[in-house]
């Protein structure tokens, strides 16, 4: 990863909580500890962030309180082939007509350069999402109401009297913070409240997820794994979590990410 991408990570990553450590760094970028705190101590110079022993903390930290999770723009960094293997795979599950429900994240927000040449109702809690079908398919585009989340790009409302209630999918496509024995996982009351109305409107549940995610756990279960009609995921997939996705009577798609970054040259910005 180019110095520049690594400075840009570690600066969105330093507004999300009050300290960010350098193995959390190392993760988010793949690069090595000594290459990180190289990174933080020219940051520092800067007067970019505040190198702090064993991490980093931003200068001027934000006042807002956004919702728990990695900002939009840095998990969009991560396992990018496979996101976007996993996407092409899910959208070959639609069909013209059939209304689906996109929810908001990095893995689905691919979803959209596949659906350039669809024609379905599609609906959302992701303002970027919503953007990108509007200007270049023709899908119908219906957005949620509630508080745009500008870290992860999202929708979200605590009311009950939104347009969700309004709206039937035939699926709903979403990721998830982590999957494991008891289901979903997600990291922030009002993504779980918000998320599982959305969850009612359809009849099935697909579910897109990298290999990653099989190792991520979180305090908040969305759903358990009987809700979850399809997991779609990369090669990179351990038996253990393929067995049991199966006992639990799931369907497993595996994404080739070849697929995906042979087509990616043709696709639409």
């Amino acid at each position: 990863m180019h110095e520049k991408e690594r400075h840009r990570i570690i600066l969105s990553a330093i507004q999300e909580k009050p300290v960010v450590t350098v193995p959390e760094l190392v993760e988010l970028t793949s690069s090595s500890e000594a290459t990180i705190r190289r990174d933080i101590a020219a940051l520092h110079v800067q007067k970019r962030l505040r190198r702090l022993r064993g991490g980093a903390e931003a200068i001027s930290p934000p006042q807002f309180v956004g919702i728990a999770g990695r900002t939009f723009s840095v998990n969009e960094t991560m396992h990018a082939a496979q996101k976007r293997a996993i996407a092409r795979s899910a959208v070959d599950l639609c069909r013209d007509g059939e209304p689906i429900i996109i929810n908001g994240g990095t893995t689905t927000f691919q979803m959209v350069h596949f659906l350039t040449n669809s024609r379905m109702p599609i609906f959302t809690n992701s303002f970027p999402i919503a953007e990108h079908l509007l200007k270049h398919s023709r899908n119908t585009v219906m957005l949620s109401g509630g508080t745009i989340y500008r870290e992860q790009n999202i929708i979200l409302s605590p009311f009950e009297n939104d347009v969700t209630r309004n709206f039937y999918a035939r699926r709903m496509f979403m990721g998830a913070q982590g999957l494991g024995p008891l289901g979903l996982m997600e990291g922030d009351p009002l993504l779980i409240q918000a998320e599982q109305k959305l969850i009612d409107q359809a009849d099935e549940l697909v579910v897109l997820v990298d290999s990653s995610k099989f190792r991520q756990r979180s305090s908040l279960i969305l759903c358990a794994l009987s809700r979850i009609a399809t997991v779609i995921t990369d090669e990179g997939v351990e038996d253990r979590d393929a067995k049991m996705l199966e006992s639990a009577g799931v369907t497993l798609l595996i994404a080739p990410v070849g697929r995906g970054q042979a087509e990616e040259s043709s696709l639409p910005a």
